[in-house]
């Protein structure tokens, strides 16, 4: 039986609600992730394509880890749109890492997700739940990116 997003949001709140109310992830409702969509919206959107990917696909996940390493995936917490060391592709899992780590903490398997969530950019997914975010976000970010209407909300990503 298929989840409603409210069911999703409910995952969403019970594993990862600190992070949600975390004042990094509300600074993340100021940057720009792809069209018009904010890191913040991103970021729960792509945790709401794991779940459902997951489920589609009837994969057996750590579902705490695979909610808690999409929310964190892109946890970098600067506008990645002006100048900065490094490419933004290249170099934001680790910045996002570091700041994860430094806030929340995290372990093999978000650590994994988020340094590999660029692949093949960037280092291999070792885990299932690594591998559901590469598709994921990919997922979300070509939707975002080319769906830019205001109207369209990327929450609404789905399989």
């Amino acid at each position: 039986m298929k989840k409603t997003a409210t069911e999703y949001m409910a995952t969403i709140e019970e594993y990862g609600g600190d992070i949600l109310a975390s004042d990094g992830m509300r600074s993340e409702k100021q940057f720009v992730q792809h069209g018009g969509t904010t890191t913040y919206s991103h970021s729960l959107a792509v945790t709401v394509m794991c779940l459902r990917i997951a489920a589609a696909l009837h994969l057996k996940m750590h579902e705490r880890e695979l909610v808690r390493g999409a929310l964190l995936h892109d946890y970098c917490l600067y506008d990645w749109h002006k100048p900065h060391k490094g490419l933004h592709a290249f170099t934001h899992p680790k910045i996002a890492l570091e700041n994860a780590s430094r806030d929340f903490g995290v372990g093999k398997i978000e650590r994994n997700m988020i340094l590999s969530h660029m692949f093949p950019l960037g280092r291999f997914p070792r885990f299932r739940e690594s591998a559901v975010l590469c598709l994921a976000d990919k997922v979300c970010a070509v939707r975002e990116t080319f769906h830019r209407k205001k109207s369209q909300k990327s929450e609404q990503c789905e399989v």
